[in-house]
């Protein structure tokens, strides 16, 4: 790829519609537009929309639309060059005559991601941006979206800088304390110093705290629903999503295969899915659905277990069951409903001694009948899920959202704790300095740097064309 090359895309999502955006950015932006019959959009105020008549670049300049032309000159743009962008009519056939014409005039058709990696490129943004950028676009829930809007503008940057400033200065002291041992002002004790180090410790500690529910912000979570056959699954499934999405009957079996639906509670991502009714005498097809389910509850963040209230209470054999599917570890969490609860009215049942520690919820009372319990469940999936995000303001507050920050902060605190580490077992300064070095590094990477060109291209492959 030429960095250089003037690149021509449409910005608006293909197929029919009202206006559709061309974006075009480059050295050669100026002569394009010229050669389209709209060049004296340069003499107005740079970014105002100017309509202007587009015409094919080649005699006899055949009018191709008429629309709206905008002009970015650079560094004052979104790619830090010479930009204009043409809103025409979103006819697909208009678009591609103007496109062709755009092409014919010295422009290329730009690869995926290209605007925003010249940004990039140009220092117009860092790559926690470029990534908030991505998540911006694709944000399906309004927490992911007000994480990413956050982000965008350069909030986390922010967040990780002052935290490698305050490095920086410790790095300051730690240099007053080797280097000027014998100045009137006395150095900085190094108990201080790790003093200082603790703090922004603890900074980053809360600041990792939130991945957990941050990660989940992006795929969203997913919630299993099982149950033996008949156990009201698929009713209180239609009542979270708000429609009749699974199929009810009361004819015990009817769940066949998984049915699953993205949806929102309480503002966050979630994936809900029903499942075929576990029992051990299925017939062929519905044994083939309810390996499905075991799959599904393998990469789930919880599972719901229902049981009919009209029922009774488990037995030792679906107790076993039960613990089986939710298996050993913390996910996924095992959040028991006690369904149908308006059939039969009355107390919830109590979780045998001994297993108090492998649920995560008591018995919830819920009715998809009456309504009973959904506010209480839905809070406790939200809880459950995206509990390490409770108390956090999405739209001012840092959340790490990727694996890859995660990773970077992590290291960067086990670097600073080594560094503290090793001041308190009486290591020299200038040797355990060069843990503090690589916490600031780790930092750096994590707001700036890409480590290679093809995690560079993996980065922007996955925008659009236009973007």
């Amino acid at each position: 790829m030429v960095a250089r090359d003037t690149i021509v895309a449409r910005a608006t999502p293909p197929g029919r519609g009202a206006l559709a955006v061309i974006r075009l950015s480059g050295p050669g932006v100026d002569g394009i537009l010229d050669a389209l019959g709209c060049g004296p959009v340069r003499l107005q105020p740079p970014r105002t929309a100017v309509l202007a008549g587009i015409r094919a670049p080649r005699p006899p300049g055949e009018l191709l639309d008429r629309g709206l032309v905008t002009w970015f000159p650079g560094p004052a743009s979104y790619t830090g060059e010479d930009v204009a962008e043409l809103s025409v009519h979103g006819g697909p056939m208009v678009v591609a005559r103007v496109l062709e014409a755009c092409c014919s005039a010295g422009a290329r058709m730009a690869e995926p991601g290209e605007f925003t990696r010249r940004a990039w490129l140009e220092g117009k943004l860092d790559q926690l941006q470029v990534e908030a950028i991505q998540d911006l676009i694709e944000a399906e829930s309004p927490a992911r979206h007000a994480v990413a809007v956050y982000q965008a503008e350069g909030g986390l940057s922010r967040r990780i800088e002052a935290l490698r400033r305050s490095l920086l200065e410790v790095e300051v002291l730690l240099a007053h304390h080797l280097d000027f041992p014998d100045e009137d002002d006395a150095p900085t004790p190094v108990e201080g110093i790790v003093a200082r180090v603790r703090l922004v410790d603890e900074a980053m500690s809360r600041l990792l705290a939130t991945a957990p529910g941050g990660e989940l912000l992006r795929e969203g979570a997913t919630v299993v629903f099982a149950g033996r056959p008949n156990a009201g699954k698929s009713s209180l499934f239609n009542a979270l999503v708000g429609r009749e999405r699974a199929l009810v009957a009361d004819e015990p079996g009817t769940t066949r295969d998984a049915v699953d639906a993205r949806m929102e509670l309480s503002g966050f991502p979630f994936t809900l899915v029903d499942t075929a009714g576990i029992r051990t005498d299925a017939d062929a097809v519905e044994a083939a659905g309810i390996e499905v389910a075991h799959r599904w509850i393998g990469a789930a963040q919880a599972l719901l277990w229902c049981r009919r209230a009209s029922d009774g209470a488990p037995g030792d054999a679906e107790w076993e069951e039960i613990l089986e599917l939710a298996g050993g570890g913390a996910r996924p969490a095992l959040v028991l409903v006690r369904s149908c609860q308006d059939q039969a009215p009355g107390a919830g049942w109590a979780v045998p001694p001994g297993l108090a520690s492998r649920v995560a919820t008591g018995w919830i009372p819920v009715s998809a009948h009456t309504g009973e319990g959904l506010g209480p469940l839905r809070e406790a999936l939200v809880g459950l899920a995206f509990g390490s995000l409770a108390g956090i303001d999405a739209g001012s507050d840092g959340v790490l959202v990727r694996e890859r920050h995660r990773a970077a902060l992590e290291e960067a605190l086990r670097e600073t704790r080594d560094f503290t580490g090793a001041l308190e077992a009486g290591v020299p300064a200038e040797l355990a300095a060069s843990h503090l070095r690589s916490a600031e590094e780790a930092l750096a990477e994590l707001v700036g740097t890409v480590g290679g060109e093809d995690v560079l291209d993996a980065l922007f492959r996955s925008f659009c064309i236009g973007k």
